[in-house]
Parts: C-alpha cells; structure tokens; sequence
C-alpha cells in the first residue's frame, strides 16, 4: 500500500513538473502566442472529446449533439458574469451544472430505450440550442454574437499564459477523474453495459441509472468545455456550435479509438492543429473531416491506439518499470500489508 501511494505521489510530481515546464515556455514566450491559443484551443477541444468518449466509448450510446452543451456551458457562464457579475470560476461552475442539468433532463426519456435515440435527441438538441441563442438577442447577442465577456486575465500575468494554465489544469484533472472513475466499480459498470446491455442487466446492474450517469458526466464536461471557451475568446457566436462542431468530437474519438482515453488526447491535439495547417482551404476543409472518418472506419476502426493494442498510456507503469518494479510483485506487497 505505501508503494502505491509513493508511485502515486511520483506521478503526481511528474505531472505537475510537466505543465510547469509548459507553462514556463508560455510565460517566457519561447512558445509563441499563436501556438498557446492553438494549443489552448486543442485542450478544450480534448476536454469536450473525453466527455463524449465517456458515453460514446465507454458507455455504447452514441451521442451527437456536443456542441450543444459546449454552447450551454458557454452562454450561462458569459450571462452569470456579465449580467450578475458572478466571479468567473463560480460561473464556470454554473455553467458546467446548467450543461449537466439539459444532460439529465435529456436522458430521462431516451436512454430507457435500446438503439440510436440518443443520437437523434442530441442531435435535435444540438441545433434547437443554436437556433434558441440565434432568437435570444437581448440575452445572447442573437446571430451578431456576444462581445465583451470577461476574458481570463490579471494585473499579473499574460493572458494567453493563465488561459493555457486554466486549460490544461482543467484537462489534467479530468483525465484523473475519468482513469480513476474507469477504474472504479462504477467504471466497470458503465463499460459492461457497453459490452452487453442484457447482460449487465441480468447481473443485477442498474443500467438506466448507470447510462444517467454517464450522459449526465459527459454533458457536464462537454459544458465545462464550454465555460472556459467562452472567457478565452471574450466572444460567442452561434455559429461557433453548429452540428460540425459535434461531428469534430466525434472524429476525435473515433480516431484517438472509441473508449480510450490516451487516444482522444492525441487525436484532439493533432486534429485541433490539422485545421490550422488546413485554415488555406477555408470551407473546403470541412470535406477532410468525413473523409478522415471514412478512412479511420474502413482500415482501423478501432482507431490510432488500436494500432498499440488499444492500450492506455499509464505513467504508473512506465515509473514502475524504471525504478525495476514489477506490477505484481507490487499488488503481491499490497495484499500482504492488507493482511
């Protein structure tokens, strides 16, 4: 047991040592401004993704309508600041519940059914929540968009430089609490209903509660997403949460490999920067993206990790293998101290 926890605290050096690196580049701006913003943007893009992985990967229900909790996370974040003055963390906050609280409300009826309802509701939602900021000028800024919201910055730092920190602190401690969810029996639930709904059920698994839960999580992400999007930008536009922003999260999971979690971190980053490399083609670009799917589909539908037997990176391990432990010698010593 107390080998676990130092490896836990290693990793936990490792990590923190890492974004300060990170961040330090930023901040000295040896990482030029341009590249933190795609950078910063790739992470939202990531933290958005992994909350579709969790229903869609883990959970088996797919769902399409992520831009809409992105864009409910986003607007009630920039209204609790700019029309109650609520700090911007606490709106962050309520924006993520208020992603969460269409999320449940959603899956009440859908997900006691079997089959692809959930995508045809969450794609109805995607665009009934645009078409609502479009019709809501006087809250929303309608189709002109809403302008001066409150961006991340202090009389101390960069803004650029505490947006990348909010981000990827944000996206580290999602990636945590979904490994160690996954983990958990909880976790185990969830993938088991992917594997078999029947027979998750006939186990005594509490499916309908299981599948709540997750689309709820996932919702909450996909608005958490949101809510840093809308102080990084200072903007919001509609248009900004269309049904092609929902088929990007899509792609990125299916590339990075439907319920994996390491493969959805490098697949956002590296299609978050294909559509920079690609910004020359203007609206052409948009016909890369099913084609891209398309190809993932045919020849590796199990995605980029499939390639590595779909394993998930594990810093534990690697730790572990340098300091020439062995996983069961350790899990042998954890018992006996059980004991």
């Amino acid at each position: 047991m107390v080998s676990t926890k130092k490896t836990a605290v290693v990793c936990f050096l490792v990590v923190a040592v890492v974004l300060l690196l990170l961040y330090t580049l930023v901040a000295l701006r040896i990482i030029d401004e341009y590249t933190s913003q795609v950078l910063t943007v790739a992470g939202i893009n990531v933290i958005i993704a992994l909350g579709l992985n969790l229903i869609s990967g883990f959970t088996g229900q797919l769902a399409l309508g992520h831009a809409g909790f992105m864009a409910v996370g986003a607007y009630t974040t920039a209204a609790l600041v700019m029309k109650l003055n609520v700090p911007i963390f606490p709106a962050m906050l309520g924006g993520a519940l208020m992603a969460a609280l269409f999320g449940f409300l959603i899956g009440l009826p859908t997900l006691r059914l079997r089959g692809d309802y959930l995508a045809i509701v969450t794609l109805g939602f995607g665009e009934i929540i645009r078409v609502v900021m479009i019709n809501l000028p006087k809250l929303t800024g309608g189709p002109a968009g809403l302008k001066g919201i409150p961006t991340f910055t202090t009389n101390f730092f960069w803004r650029p430089v505490l947006s990348f920190a909010m981000v990827y602190f944000t996206l580290a401690l999602v990636v945590v609490f979904l490994s160690n969810l996954l983990k958990s029996s909880h976790g185990k639930a969830i993938i088991s209903i992917r594997e078999d709904e029947i027979a998750a059920n006939a186990m005594g698994i509490n499916v309908f509660y299981y599948k709540i839960f997750a689309f709820t999580l996932s919702a909450f992400i996909g608005g958490l997403g949101g809510a840093l999007y809308a102080p990084f930008f200072g903007y919001l536009s509609p248009n900004m949460f269309n049904f092609q922003k929902s088929v990007e999260f899509l792609i990125i999971v299916v590339l990075g490999g439907m319920g994996n979690l390491t493969g959805t971190v490098l697949a956002g980053i590296g299609l978050t920067y294909l559509q920079e490399i690609l910004r020359f083609l203007k609206d052409y670009r948009l016909v890369i993206y099913p084609v891209i799917l398309i190809i993932v589909m045919i020849f590796q539908p199990s995605g980029v990790m499939g390639l590595f037997g779909n394993r998930e990176f594990s810093l534990t391990a690697i730790i572990n293998k340098l300091i020439g432990k062995s996983p069961n010698r350790e899990k042998s010593a954890d018992k006996a101290g059980e004991v």
